[in-house]
C-alpha cells in the first residue's frame, strides 16, 4: 500500500477496508456492534429516501453484511413499515453481530428466501446478501437470489456494494444485483468506481459509520479530485509562448485530419504555449486553414496522403524543439505509417502521448516502449488495449483493473485506459480513477481531445502521472460542462475543446 497525494481520494480495496475496520475497533475501541448500527442505519435512511412507502423485503446472507440488513429492518419496522426478513440460509447460523441483530429484531423473525413469490409486490428490495470480502462467481443458493432480486419489480439497494460484484477489482464473474443505489459504508470502494461493477451500484451513497478521524489512507487506488489541477503552471507576467511549452503533433493521413486538429486545438486550450503539426504534404493546405494558430510541418511521403518511414528525420528534427510530443492522430493504418510511429517512439528523445494508430504500431511489440528513458503515456480504449495486450476488448472490459496494470508494467509507461470509469496506472504506484459521469464524450473526436490535453501538461514538465490524471479530471470535467450546455445527445468532441478554458479558469 501506498500514501496517495491529497488529490486522490483513496478507494480501499476488501483487505484495506478491514483494516480500517479492524484499526477503528482494535486500535480506537470502537464496538464493532456500533459500526454495524450505524451501517444498518444509513441503508435504512436510503431506503425510506428512495421508497418511502411500500413493503420493504431484506434479503440477508450469513456474514456481517446480513447483520447490517437485519438493522435496516430492525429501524424501517420501527417506522411503522411493512418489512419482510428473508435468509438463504438458516438464521440460527448467523454469529457475533449478525445474531445480535437478529435477536433485536421486532416483529416476525427472519423467513427462508423461496424465490418464486418472496419478492412480489415489494416496494424495495434490500441486497444485504454478500459484502466487500467476497469475490469469484456467486454459489447456490445466493445465485438464485440475486437473479430474483434483478427480476423484481421493486427499487433495489445494495448493502456496501451490489452482491456479485468484487470489491477490490469491480469484476463480476457470474451473477450480480443491478441496484437503483448502493449504500457503502466509510469510503467509496474501488469496485464502485470500476466497470463492470461500477454499472451494477447505481447511486452511490457514502455512509458514515462512526470511523474516527486519521484512520489509514494507504490504498493501492484513488478517485482523481480537482485538486489535481493546482499543479498545473499557469500564465505569469513574464511568461513567453516558449515557457508555456511547446507540444508536437505527429498524425493525418487522407480522412483523419480531423484528429490532430482537435488534438493540437486541445492543446492550445489547455494551456500550451506553442504547437507545431507535422503533417503529410498532400494534406497541408487543409491544416493552413483550418489551424489558424497552429504551425505546421508539411512532410513528403512515399504515398500521398501519408506519413511513412521517410518523415522520420524531420520528425526527429522537429522534436528537438518541442517539449512534448503526441504521436499518432489519424496517422493511419498503412503499414509504412506504422513503421514510422515505431521508429519515432523509440528515437524521439522527449516525453510522449501515444494515442490511436501511434497504439496500434505497438500491437504486438507494447515491451518495446519500456526502453525509453524520456516519459510515456498511452491513452487506449479497451480495443486499442486488447490489441497491445494480444487479447480480445471483452477480456479487457471484464478486468480492467488487471489489464491497465499489466500494461503500464509491460510498456513501464502511465496507461489511461479510457472510459466512464477512466483508469489510470504507471508501474509500482496506485491507480487513479476518473469519477466520470460524462456521457457527452461518447462522440467521435473526444480521444484526440484528451490526447492534446495530456500533451500540453506534459510539455508543462509535470510528472507523467500527474499530467495524465489532471487531463482525464480536466476532460472529464469539460465534457460535462459541454453536455449541460448543448445535451449530452449533441455534443461534438469542439464542444469539449471550448468547454477547457471554462475549467482550467474555474479551478485557479
Amino acid at each position: 500500500m501506498t500514501d496517495l497525494p491529497g488529490w486522490l481520494d483513496p478507494l480501499p480495496d476488501a483487505g484495506q477496508m478491514r483494516a480500517i475496520d479492524a484499526w477503528a475497533i482494535e486500535g480506537q475501541g470502537v464496538p464493532s456492534l456500533d459500526l454495524m448500527e450505524r451501517a444498518g442505519t444509513g441503508v435504512a435512511r436510503l431506503v425510506a429516501e428512495r421508497a418511502p412507502a411500500g413493503r420493504v423485503v431484506v434479503v440477508c446472507g450469513k456474514g456481517n453484511n446480513g447483520g447490517d440488513g437485519l438493522v435496516a429492518a430492525r429501524l424501517l419496522r420501527e417506522q411503522g413499515r411493512e418489512v419482510d426478513v428473508l435468509c438463504v440460509s438458516d438464521a440460527a447460523e448467523l454469529r457475533g453481530d449478525a445474531a445480535a441483530n437478529r435477536d433485536r429484531l421486532p416483529g416476525p423473525p427472519p423467513a427462508a428466501f423461496v424465490p418464486a413469490a418472496a419478492l412480489e409486490g415489494a416496494a424495495s428490495v434490500v441486497d444485504a446478501l454478500l459484502g466487500t470480502g467476497f469475490s469469484g462467481a456467486p454459489r447456490e443458493p445466493v445465485a438464485g437470489a440475486i437473479e430474483a432480486i434483478n427480476g423484481a419489480g421493486g427499487d433495489v439497494v445494495a448493502v456496501d456494494v451490489p452482491s456479485g460484484v468484487d470489491a477490490s477489482t469491480g469484476e463480476v464473474e457470474g451473477v450480480a444485483v443491478r441496484a437503483g443505489a448502493t449504500a457503502t459504508f466509510h469510503s467509496l470502494k474501488l469496485g464502485l468506481c470500476v466497470a463492470p461493477g461500477k454499472g451494477c451500484a447505481g447511486e452511490v451513497r457514502v455512509v458514515d459509520i462512526g470511523v474516527p478521524p486519521g484512520a489509514p489512507r494507504e490504498a493501492d487506488a484513488g478517485l482523481i479530485q480537482p485538486g489535481v489541477l493546482d499543479a498545473i503552471p499557469r500564465r505569469q507576467a513574464g511568461s513567453t509562448k516558449f515557457s508555456e511549452g511547446a507540444v508536437l503533433v505527429v498524425g493525418g493521413s487522407v480522412g483523419l485530419t480531423g484528429a490532430p486538429s482537435m488534438a493540437a486545438e486541445a492543446a492550445q486550450r489547455a494551456g500550451a504555449g506553442y504547437v507545431t503539426v507535422c503533417v503529410p504534404e498532400a494534406l497541408n493546405l487543409v491544416f493552413e486553414v483550418r489551424l489558424l494558430e497552429v504551425m505546421s510541418r508539411p512532410l513528403a511521403g512515399a504515398e500521398s496522403g501519408r506519413l511513412g518511414p521517410d518523415a522520420l528525420d524531420p520528425i526527429l528534427e522537429a522534436c528537438e524543439r518541442a517539449d512534448a510530443l503526441v504521436l499518432g492522430p489519424g496517422l493511419g493504418r498503412a503499414e509504412g505509417s506504422l513503421e514510422l510511429a515505431r521508429a519515432v517512439a523509440r528515437d524521439a528523445s522527449l516525453p510522449m502521448l501515444l494515442d490511436a494508430d501511434g497504439l496500434n504500431a505497438h500491437a504486438g511489440h507494447l515491451a518495446d516502449l519500456a526502453g525509453r528513458e524520456a516519459a510515456t503515456v498511452l491513452t487506449p480504449h479497451a480495443g486499442e488495449l486488447a490489441r497491445l495486450l494480444d487479447t480480445d476488448s471483452r477480456t479487457i472490459e471484464a478486468h480492467r483493473l488487471r489489464h491497465v496494470r499489466e500494461a503500464a508494467e509491460a510498456a513501464q509507461a502511465v496507461v489511461v485506459l479510457k472510459g466512464d470509469d477512466t483508469l489510470v496506472a504507471t508501474p509500482g504506484a496506485p491507480v487513479g480513477v476518473s469519477a466520470g459521469g460524462s456521457a457527452a464524450l461518447a462522440t467521435a473526436g473526444t480521444g484526440d481531445v484528451l490526447s492534446g490535453v495530456v500533451g500540453a501538461l506534459l510539455a508543462k514538465d509535470l510528472h507523467p502521472f500527474d499530467a495524465a490524471c489532471a487531463a482525464v479530471w480536466l476532460h472529464s470535467a469539460a465534457g460535462r460542462r459541454a453536455g449541460r450546455v448543448r445535451g449530452p445527445d449533441s455534443v461534438i468532441a469542439r464542444d469539449v475543446i471550448e468547454a477547457l478554458p471554462r475549467e482550467l479558469a474555474e479551478s485557479r
